[in-house]
């Protein structure tokens, strides 16, 4: 039976057939035999094997070597060819790329044949990346042509060429199983044809009988308004989304190294965290906005439209049922679900004596975040005075300083470096929480400088010194998840 995506309403096809969507990130792919023996294949035989789709990341540190260090920004290929007049460096990066996919595959590959197919397809790839960057080198050394114009279509084009790689290995390893996997290049390598990214999904998808065939679909996914540079080297989360989405997906798995847990477990202790269990996408939200994304929350939007529920899982204890986050989790009783937050994040505070009173008082401050397209985590705002509280390097933090200095020359600006501790929940109503959570804090003596406390009932952030995070989490987590034993669990 073939789905015919074009003919089905949303949800219909998880109605009729159920299939379920997966995602696979990078440092779980890097553990490949954990991921066929957990994940892919498992117990499962015969027709269990399939009505799966599988989307998956580079292996872990491959999209570093392409792009830049996410952690430390050591520059990749694409950093060396967009900041370098001559072709060594990048060209030299792009060796090495191909040195480590090689190696990869002499790692995983035990049949002659397929390693041999693998190389092949990784020097294909490689040749085709480098004679098109030397062709655009050469095309814009006429005064016609900008790199810069061009730079953000690079750049994607050499981040894909890590997941075609470890979604090709990956088809070869279910067929030397007897699998009958599918390849499903989203990348548009080699073709002419600009679509939008559910066009290009729905037409990869349209053949294919996933009752029949496991599709092994590459997390990048080529589109005619460019993912990266909307979602930055999140794409292939909005990749997954869009897949569960346009086939009906019963429901969206995301298979990570680490539960979703209730803290992190190297600051609390693997002992005293426990998995979530159920929650909902405005924890979810939280989450993404403390910058510990269950799912980018451009993704988590498609499936929370769709009604698609979202779950969890840790590779490596793949009988756990992990962490169901859903729209319509809504518990009655008051309970935190997690701590977590920010380290080194920034306060600008504005005094302005010509606030008070006024109309629209705070819009200046607020352009100026605009202007330098820095991310507020939260703000608050007085008669005279407005506070945001930022995760951004100090040099944007200065421009934004000195634009509001300029626009508001009689404002008083003060800045310094903070920790955020978020107390997250689906309900966290609980109307001694702030009370205990201060008085625990305060008995540690960890400085307190605000609290945030929306309405919505489903966070409450601490602001406190810095250099004070880890202290304050595990404070929190011992006063607000241990002692209550207030952990959600979910059955399989």
């Amino acid at each position: 039976m073939t789905i015919q995506i074009d003919n089905l309403a949303p949800g219909e096809a998880a109605k009729r057939l159920g299939p379920t969507v997966h995602k696979i990130g990078g440092t779980s792919m890097s553990k490949v035999d954990a991921v066929m023996a957990n994940v892919i294949v498992g117990k499962r035989s015969g027709r269990d094997l399939y009505n799966r789709v599988f989307v998956v990341s580079a292996y872990g540190g491959i999209t570093d070597l392409l792009l830049e260090n996410k952690k430390t920004g050591e520059p990749g290929v694409f950093a060396l060819y967009a900041g370098s007049d001559n072709d060594q460096a990048w060209g030299d990066a792009l060796t090495k790329v191909q040195a480590r996919m090689i190696a990869i595959n002499t790692e995983i590959f035990n049949d002659e044949m397929d390693r041999q197919i693998a190389d092949r397809f990784v020097q294909e790839r490689i040749k085709g990346v480098h004679s098109c960057l030397i062709d655009l080198q050469r095309i814009c050394s006429f005064g016609h042509f900008q790199l810069q114009e061009h730079l953000l279509t690079v750049r994607e084009m050499i981040s894909a060429t890590g997941e075609a790689h470890s979604a090709h290995n990956t088809t070869l390893l279910l067929r030397r199983r007897g699998i009958e996997a599918a390849f499903v290049d989203l990348s548009g390598w080699r073709e002419n044809e600009q679509m939008s990214l559910d066009a290009r999904i729905s037409a990869a998808f349209a053949g294919i009988d996933l009752l029949k065939v496991l599709p092994i679909v590459t997390g990048y996914s080529q589109a005619a308004d460019g993912l990266m540079g909307i979602y930055g080297r999140g794409y292939s989360e909005v990749t997954f989304s869009a897949v569960a989405r346009i086939i009906g997906a019963a429901e969206a798995v995301i298979h990570k190294e680490f539960h979703l847990s209730s803290a992190d477990p190297r600051i609390v202790g693997v002992d005293k965290v426990q998995p979530i269990g159920h929650t909902n996408y405005d924890v979810a939200d939280q989450l993404s906005n403390m910058g510990m994304e269950a799912i980018h929350p451009r993704a988590a939007k498609g499936l929370r439209k769709n009604g698609v529920p979202l779950r969890i899982k840790n590779t490596f204890e793949p009988d756990h049922p992990g962490t169901v986050i859903d729209d319509v989790w809504a518990p009655e009783d008051s309970r935190v679900e997690i701590i977590t937050g920010l380290e080194n994040a920034v306060e600008v505070e504005v005094f302005d004596q010509d606030m008070v009173g006024l109309p629209g008082a705070g819009e200046e401050t607020l352009a100026a975040f605009r202007r330098f397209k820095l991310p507020i985590v939260s703000w608050s705002m007085n008669a005279n005075t407005t506070t945001f509280y930022v995760e951004a390097p100090l040099k944007q933090v200065r421009r934004v300083f000195e634009m509001i200095q300029k626009s508001q020359p009689e404002a008083e600006i003060q800045t310094r470096k903070v920790d955020i501790v978020s107390v997250i929940g689906a309900n966290i109503k609980s109307p001694t929480l702030i009370a205990d959570a201060t008085a625990a804090l305060c008995d540690h003596a960890i400085e307190l400088f605000a609290v945030h406390a929306p309405a919505r009932g489903v966070d409450v952030q601490f602001v406190v010194a810095d250099g004070g995070y880890d202290d304050a989490v595990r404070v929190l987590h011992a006063a607000l998840v241990e002692k209550t034993g207030n952990v959600n669990t979910l059955a399989a």
